[in-house]
């Protein structure tokens, strides 16, 4: 039996909890702030639907301006193929039979398609795929010094896009990249680099895509880039706030949690495990930051159980209480739940089911 979700109206102190709840006006917010400054800059905004995995709210960016979406996974893509979203970005290295023959399946269906390589591996068996009828759109991926994946130098760029180029399935579209933070000087040298010998080749390169959301609202200094991808932006977490990307008022997901036990003073417990938070401490000492309770710190998770040591028992809510979580890692907890809540000022306004959940293959 399927537990009853919750009908447009009911307040959040009503929702089961843990559920991660989405505020519709801090959401509309991020969406049209990062739209507007790729406006302003002239450059194409790809969203990574990797954060919120909803086919809703990738309409709500491609109403906003995006000129298509991002995905990591094939599964993942078909999802909003499904749904009718018609021009993708998979972002990652696909190798074997079977997601080959579901790749050109997915190119056969949607307008636009592309993928990244960077190895001759992957080129070779996109090659032997795809054929002039039909022919899929590739990029090379570049390490930019994230030291990931990606051909470490420009030259390394070129090498890979000639034989792209002159597969005749195949379309050579551009460079991509994921850059750590802060490094836009290295991805400006790196693409201007490759574009200059790839000119000299005669090898158009009409895309080269950037990434990341730290770094959204610098991305006007990679002025070879023509569009970017960022994902956790259109919810924020602690990982950004800490970034400088986005304040608390930008905070759009919250995990609602309920004070399930007060064993022992100094000590709480959340409903709120491992399950829900997630283990991704991305370099946080704690778990996750509960609103309005600064002493008040997630210290360890087990699947079901979180952990609260307070520094001031008196404020701190009673048994039966709910709070609510900052995420360090949005995107994370997304993939842990089968449906969203949508609430303004604190009421539901509708449920969405997680589309692409899962869909990691």
């Amino acid at each position: 039996m399927s537990y009853p979700w919750p009908e447009p109206g009911t307040p959040l102190s009503q929702v089961p909890t843990p559920m991660p709840v989405i505020d519709e006006d801090r959401l509309s917010r991020n969406i049209a702030r990062a739209q507007e400054y790729f406006d302003r800059h002239g450059k194409s905004f790809r969203p990574h639907i990797k954060t919120h995995k909803l086919v809703a709210m990738a309409r709500q960016q491609l109403a906003a301006g995006a000129t298509g979406i991002n995905c990591q996974k094939i599964s993942e893509a078909e999802a909003f193929a499904d749904a009718g979203i018609g021009d993708i970005l998979i972002t990652y290295n696909i190798l074997g039979a079977d997601k080959l023959a579901r790749l050109k399946a997915l190119n056969d269906r949607i307008p636009a398609l592309a993928v990244t390589a960077d190895n001759a591996t992957v080129v070779a068996g996109l090659a032997a795929t795809f054929g002039p009828d039909r022919p899929l759109r590739v990029l090379v991926e570049c390490d930019t010094g994230a030291k990931r994946c990606g051909v470490q130098t420009p030259e390394a760029a070129v090498e890979l896009a000639e034989p792209i180029d002159a597969a005749p399935g195949l379309r050579f579209m551009g460079l991509m990249t994921y850059p750590p933070v802060g490094g836009a000087a290295q991805v400006e040298a790196f693409f201007a680099g490759a574009m200059r010998q790839l000119q000299a080749r005669a090898i158009p390169c009409p895309v080269r895509s950037n990434g990341g959301s730290p770094d959204l609202f610098r991305a006007h200094e990679v002025p070879s880039a023509t569009e970017h991808r960022s994902g956790t932006y259109i919810y924020n977490d602690r990982s950004l706030e800490r970034a400088g990307h986005c304040g608390p008022d930008d905070m759009a997901m919250h995990i609602l949690a309920t004070v399930v036990s007060r064993p022992a003073p100094g000590r709480a417990v959340l409903d709120s495990g491992s399950k829900s938070l997630s283990s991704d401490l991305l370099g946080f000492a704690d778990h996750g930051r509960i609103e309005g309770h600064a002493g008040a710190r997630i210290t360890a998770l087990s699947e079901e159980h979180a952990v609260v040591e307070l520094a001031d028992d008196a404020q701190f809510p009673d048994v039966g209480a709910q709070v609510r979580i900052v995420p360090n890692h949005t995107c994370v907890v997304t993939n842990l739940f089968d449906r969203m809540v949508f609430h303004r000022n604190g009421i539901v306004t509708r449920v969405e089911a997680v589309d692409a959940r899962g869909t990691v293959w």
